[in-house]
């Protein structure tokens, strides 16, 4: 099935009801929004509406987590990426995301716009005009206010009913009866479910009993002795956000001082966290190496944090965050704890950039995909306190993002960056470099080219002006390499090929060393590899681009492999072996795969159904080819690719239409593109004997 939602709670209870409203309510309006207080269940229960009405949209359900969102500026991005819209093209930020909606039946989740409630109003309002099969389903603390908007408000969990108590009983492991302390228990707590997971999460710690004298002290005391903190400005059922600020105040208290810093300071973190990251950011004062996964063990027992994930990931609830934000703002500490959490992923994305190039680029590629959503944070944290500090961030990560296909985000934040920078020199060289690429990615050849040359004219300054060690004595450093990449890559894309040879190669001769001695050198020798075969010096170019191969071998270098791969395809389709150009073309989409590509999956596609019309295997030609054409309208924009490739394809189609007969590939083409994309990747991944 199409679509990607999470997985469920494996502790939902009951909310028939509920269910059968929204269900009813998807299938008469186009936009439904469930309203209620923070910490009643909004986000489990739209998942579970979710996951049931995935089957009636075509092209499936899609969840957006808006909560990692600190401001509007990258609201666009972050639900074109949710629902796999590697956006390579330029214009409006919301013109691909429209495009790629318009004639899809889907239904997309947006889930916690409260805090982006007006911005989120402006997209839901373009992207239902432009799309007529879009169904939104959104989460908020309060209404949208959107024309046709359909509103469910959600209550807590009857208190003296049997859910309240199911869901009690199922958070704490034990079994309870109504009659007993756990039916106070959830008659105090209003039956809100997230007060309920922290009152389960103490009854494990000290019993239902003592739980239940502990919170009656706490719900009868006066308001100021609540430590009343989680004010919102919209004033929904304000006496159940004095029940839940109440539940929430008495787990702080409950928990040791050094778990309440802990809480204060974790607050910080936007996206999921792990050990390593919590201790770089949080530590400080008696929060050490020794004391500090204690804490954190604290939180987790109490229900603060959620357990870690099969990857070791933390997280915690955003209403838990949000009280932990007022206690760091109480404690004076905001400011300088979000200094040092943009110090430590600013320094985590320096080392990814530094293990690009060797044996740990796909761990550390993975790493920057994990962690983006707090990279992001601390990227705008530094453009606001530290522009060379965010410049240096960007040009770090920005690489991988766009390889990720998060072109939008990488630009976006390149440009500010060397807009408020006044840094020179490397890092400055590498951001433009890394602009380039992302421009070139996007199809836009005059801006690249501008910034192509002023990328050229920082690294001459850089290696040879400035910092003369940069360079490589006697000739030009990396920097110099990845500008003549960049020209190359630039000339490539606009049919030039001699034009890109000469200028890496001219570059090369003049920088003595081998390939593989830096990520830069490796980037000009492909892109001279490329250029051969435009030229048509395929058998010079085949051998150059298996002696790179082997060299990524032995690096257990993956980017530049799969690239390679792509240019032996191609190379085998000019050469007249289709049988070769699928294996090479099967072993790039492999590559692509691995790094969640989207591009390049297009791209690899492309050339296997090359390769299968020219082999004269039509029937799955047509099913390769649509399935390209899916993957490329995930990207935003039109087929395209290197000149000589787009020939080929067309020649070979054309072939393979007249060999089945046109209403048959048009059948098998359509079958495809409209069919789920990873299951049409997964049988062009699959030999003729497998298929």
């Amino acid at each position: 099935m199409r679509g990607h939602l999470p997985d469920e709670n494996p502790g939902f209870v009951g909310r028939r009801t509920e269910l059968e409203r929204i269900s009813a309510a998807l299938a008469e309006h186009r936009l439904v929004t469930v309203t209620g207080v923070g910490g009643v269940g909004k986000t489990r229960l739209a998942l579970r509406a979710a996951h049931r009405a995935a089957g009636g949209f075509p092209d499936g359900a899609w969840w957006t987590d808006l909560t990692q969102l600190d401001g509007d500026r990258l609201l666009v991005a972050l639900v074109a990426d949710s629902v796999d819209l590697a956006d390579h093209t330029p214009g409006m930020a919301t013109t691909g995301l429209c495009r790629r909606l318009a004639d899809d039946r889907l239904l997309l989740v947006l889930d916690s716009c409260e805090h982006l409630a007006e911005p989120c109003a402006r997209l839901v309002t373009e992207l239902l005009a432009a799309a007529p099969g879009l169904t939104v389903l959104a989460t908020s603390r309060r209404p949208l206010g959107v024309a046709g908007e359909r509103v469910v408000a959600l209550d807590p969990l009857p208190p003296a009913g049997g859910d309240a108590l199911e869901l009690l009983r199922r958070a704490a492991g034990e079994d309870f009866t109504a009659a007993g302390p756990a039916g106070e228990i959830c008659v105090r707590l209003e039956g809100i479910p997230l007060a309920l997971e922290l009152a389960a999460a103490q009854i494990r710690l000290q019993g239902a009993e003592a739980v239940r004298d502990q919170l009656g002290t706490r719900l009868d005391a006066p308001p100021g002795a609540r430590f009343d903190l989680l004010a919102h400005p919209e004033r929904v059922w304000p006496s159940r956000h004095r029940t839940l600020r109440a539940a929430i105040g008495w787990s702080h208290e409950l928990s040791t001082p050094l778990e309440r810093l802990l809480w204060a300071r974790l607050s910080v973190f936007r996206g999921p966290f792990d050990l390593a990251s919590a201790t770089a950011v949080c530590s400080g004062g008696p929060l050490d190496g020794t004391t500090l996964p204690a804490a954190l063990d604290g939180l987790v027992r109490s229900s603060v944090v959620r357990p870690p994930d099969a990857a070791g990931r933390l997280r915690m609830l955003d209403t838990i965050r949000e009280y932990g934000a007022t206690w760091l703002d109480r404690t004076g500490e905001t400011g300088t704890v979000a200094d040092r959490h943009a110090a430590h992923f600013r320094a985590l994305a320096r080392r990814a950039e530094t293990e690009w190039h060797g044996a740990r680029q796909l761990r550390w590629y993975r790493t920057v995909d994990a962690h983006h959503t707090d990279l992001r944070t601390a990227l705008d944290r530094l453009l606001r306190t530290d522009p060379d500090a965010a410049l240096d961030l960007v040009g770090s990560v920005a690489f991988a993002w766009s390889c990720r296909g998060r072109l939008r985000e990488a630009r976006d934040g390149l440009e500010q960056a060397l807009l408020l920078a006044g840094a020179r020199g490397r890092v400055r060289a590498r951001a433009l470099w890394a602009l380039g690429v992302t421009l070139v990615l996007q199809g836009e050849s005059g801006p690249a080219q501008e910034v192509s040359e002023r990328c050229a004219r920082e690294a001459r300054y850089t290696e040879y002006t400035e910092h003369p060690s940069y360079g490589t004595a006697p000739g030009p450093g990396d920097l110099t390499l990845d500008a003549a990449a960049l020209a190359g890559l630039l000339a490539l894309t606009t049919g030039r090929p001699m034009a890109a040879y000469v200028v890496v190669g001219h570059v090369l001769d003049a920088a003595p060393g081998g390939p593989a001695d830096s990520a830069a050198r490796l980037r000009c020798h492909l892109v001279r590899v490329f250029a051969l075969t435009g030229l048509g010096r395929l058998a010079e170019a085949r051998e150059r681009a298996l002696h790179l191969r082997a060299l990524c071998e032995e690096l257990d270098e993956h980017w530049t492999r799969t690239a390679l791969e792509y240019q032996l395809a191609l190379t085998g389709l000019l050469e007249g072996d289709p049988a070769a150009a699928s294996g090479h073309a099967r072993a790039m989409l492999e590559g692509t795969r691995g790094l969640g590509a989207s591009l390049g999956v297009a791209l690899g596609l492309d050339v296997l159904a090359t390769a299968l019309a020219a082999a004269g295997d039509g029937e799955r030609a047509a099913d390769v080819s649509g399935t390209g054409e899916a993957y490329w309208r995930s990207t935003g924009q039109p087929r395209r690719g290197l000149p000589g490739l787009r020939a080929l394809h067309e020649k070979y189609t054309d072939t393979a239409r007249a060999t089945i007969g046109e209403p048959a590939y048009e059948e098998i083409f359509v079958r495809a593109l409209t069919g789920p994309p990873q299951d049409g990747l997964d049988r062009a991944l699959r030999g003729p004997r497998q298929a």
